[in-house]
């Protein structure tokens, strides 16, 4: 059975704890490459959220690199590995090359990251 538990007493949208869940199962490899998830309307049902809802964290998971879609064989984490790590590096070189174009050093670039963080 799929294990995700998402919490309706919760100030985090549904679509968004089903998304950070299966990222979370995904990086724990707890769910690996290949592996078949339950369809929108199943899931939907186990977890008694609206179909649009994991409909909507399905797309966002696809769009992200982590599930990938065969036609009618159904939906499966990409075998990609975990694309959440490939995109975070990208974002930090991005960053990086950002923090530079303006001339600030690290200090100060490691400063806006602490403060985001605490954002």
């Amino acid at each position: 059975m799929f294990e995700i538990t998402v919490s309706h007493d919760s100030g985090v949208p549904p679509y968004e704890q089903l998304r950070l869940a299966v990222i979370a199962r995904v990086r724990a490899g707890e769910l690996s490459a290949g592996t078949k998830i339950p369809t929108v309307r199943a899931l939907a049902a186990q977890l008694s959220l609206a179909p649009n809802t994991v409909a909507r964290a399905y797309r966002e998971l696809e769009q992200d690199g982590v599930l990938e879609t065969r036609g009618r064989l159904g939906t499966f984490i990409a075998s990609s590995g975990d694309p959440t790590a490939d995109a975070a590096g990208r974002a930090a070189a991005e960053y990086v090359a950002a923090i530079r174009r303006l001339g600030l050093d690290d200090t100060a670039a490691v400063h806006y990251v602490k403060t985001a963080l605490i954002v």
